[in-house]
């Protein structure tokens, strides 16, 4: 959650720094451009990318071609050292219970959030209150208007059906053009929706109170609105000089300052709007090229991230591989109850060999999980086992034939456990006790290295990482400890290093940890001493298969 925010907020800011550089290219063109442009960079922080990319994933313009999973054997050899070429990822989350930082900035921004509401509450009650007291006009408008006793400026309120304030005795502070002048102003206002707008950033202020650009969008997003009706009221043939003195007669009579939720006339910085409107500085419109310049850079903020959508294969979708996902002949037969041999996986060449495997171990095969993420089942599953030898079918005429390999064949021993024992499971997201692999007080003691990632040998008591992952040590734990294993050291790149422990351990401690009976090092010991990591012990969300029905196979 907090890196999604954190991408979210440094994209809106590179999106109003882009503005920003607009604003320079356009800073003699029309203020309702730059106007446009402050709002748009309001908005983003309403908008983010990744909701884009979102709904761009949606769009299926061609079928996902086959994606290469990790080659990994999740059943080994029993005593002997097997070694993935890249792990599997684990079916867990990084957890953040144990950090209080993620609920201490929520709490900080709750108070921010609350304060700015109870801001905006306010000043919408004074606006409510002197339009309780006003009383209406006659003054042949498209909107209605009203007269209150209050010292307010002369302003619209409301979003969709606008209201003119006025404060009493107004007209008789103006002459007649300039009173036409303030008026005009404010149904100018009107037409452009300013009020929406302002709405739309106040709730940008109020979700994110703490981002500076805010606030700068704030005050810039005020200046342009008046400028830019500024602009169109001096367009209308109304005299400078008269605007100009009907604008300081306005802020001499009202007493009170103008609410931000209340378009007025008296916004902005009032000497440079009185200098900007006696000068009356022409204002260009956009030419073919800055046209084409700003279509393209809100074409590019719209489509990029959508077709990023598109074009990207989410992993589950690109995990379904072409061909055939069925054996075609498959032997499944009782293994010699009398055999010592350990259980043993392999496919080569598409073919599936398999020696004395219980239900289980088939499962983490075919399903790519470890034996603490499978649940229920019958008593059977991890004592009676098999030996299967099983060929794939042919692909059909003109199909390409997909890559060998252990992607293909978790596939078709799905099919088979489905075929041959009825296996029907569901998965589940349970909060459980977990491990996190962490750098220890004293540092790594790794050797770095930049040869290709290669893996881990493990065997009784041993591991050797060759230009390994931390990832692949965290998976490799997982498997020892029985229990998840979270990377997070922050550690990337690949390293070589030599772990050497007793496995002769009792019964768990009560933080979860083993205790050591046999006087050696424990796993967690050798870790900290050798590798400079430690495991600390926590839970968090682990995804289980939960087995709803078996049967044992049929005979062949």
């Amino acid at each position: 959650m907090i890196t999604a925010l954190e991408n979210h907020l440094w994209q809106s800011t590179l999106f109003c720094c882009v503005v920003a550089v607009l604003m320079l290219m356009l800073r003699r063109n029309r203020a309702a451009v730059r106007h446009g442009l402050w709002l748009a960079a309001s908005v983003k922080f309403l908008v983010p990318f990744s909701l884009l990319v979102s709904i761009g994933s949606q769009i299926e313009w061609r079928e996902p071609p086959v994606a290469a999973r990790p080659q990994v054997s999740v059943v080994e050899q029993i005593g002997q050292p097997f070694t993935p070429p890249a792990p599997a990822p684990l079916l867990v989350s990084v957890p953040t219970a144990s950090s209080r930082l993620p609920a201490s900035l929520f709490g900080l921004w709750l108070c921010g959030f609350a304060a700015q509401s109870l801001a905006w509450l306010q000043r919408w009650r004074r606006v409510r209150s002197a339009l309780r007291m006003a009383s209406p006009l006659q003054l042949g408008l498209p909107i209605p208007a009203m007269s209150t006793p209050s010292r307010l400026a002369p302003g619209v309120f409301g979003v969709f059906r606008p209201v003119l304030i006025l404060p009493e005795g107004i007209a008789e502070q103006l002459t007649t053009a300039q009173f036409e002048s303030v008026l005009e102003h404010e149904l100018c206002h009107v037409r452009r929706r300013d009020n929406l707008a302002a709405a739309v950033h106040m709730l940008v202020e109020t979700l994110f109170w703490f981002h500076p650009l805010v606030w700068l969008i704030r005050v810039r997003l005020l200046e342009e609105r008046e400028r830019a009706c500024d602009e169109e009221v001096l367009q209308a043939d109304v005299h400078p000089q008269d605007y100009a003195e009907g604008i300081v007669a306005v802020c001499r009579y009202c007493l009170q300052s103008p609410l931000v939720c209340v378009s007025g006339i008296t916004g902005s910085d009032l000497k440079r709007r009185v200098e900007g409107i006696m000068m009356n500085r022409r204002t260009y419109n956009l030419n073919f090229g800055r046209r084409l310049l700003l279509a393209t850079a809100g074409f590019s903020a719209v489509v990029l991230p959508l077709a990023a959508g598109a074009f990207h294969i989410p992993p589950v979708r690109a995990q379904q591989p072409a061909g055939p996902l069925e054996f075609d002949v498959a032997s499944v037969k009782p293994s010699n109850p009398h055999s010592t041999n350990g259980t043993v996986v392999s496919a080569s060449g598409g073919r599936l060999h398999v020696v004395n495997a219980t239900l289980k171990d088939l499962i983490e095969t075919a399903y790519d999980v470890r034996s603490f993420q499978i649940e229920g089942g019958p008593k059977w599953e991890d004592a009676t086992k098999y030996d299967v030898d099983a060929t794939p079918g042919a692909p059909p005429q003109g199909a390409t034939v997909p890559p060998t390999g252990w992607t293909n064949v978790r596939f078709e021993v799905q099919a088979l456990l489905k075929d041959r024992f009825q296996l029907q499971l569901h998965r589940e997201t349970r909060t459980a006790p977990i491990y996190s692999l962490a750098i220890a007080k004293g540092g790594i003691k790794l050797s770095a290295t930049h040869s290709p990632q290669k893996g881990i040998n493990a065997g009784q008591g041993t591991m050797r990482g060759e230009a390994a992952s931390m990832m692949q040590l965290a998976y490799k734990l997982s498997r020892l400890l029985q229990r998840p294993v979270v990377n997070n050291t922050g550690l990337e790149g690949n390293y070589d290093f030599k772990l050497e422990w007793t496995p002769d351990l009792g019964p768990s401690a009560p933080d979860g940890q083993p205790v050591d009976t046999s006087g050696g090092p424990s796993i967690f010991s050798a870790l900290q001493e050798q590798l400079g990591l430690r495991l600390e012990a926590t839970k968090g969300p682990v995804e289980v298969l939960v087995i709803d029905h078996v049967d044992k196979p049929s005979e062949n």
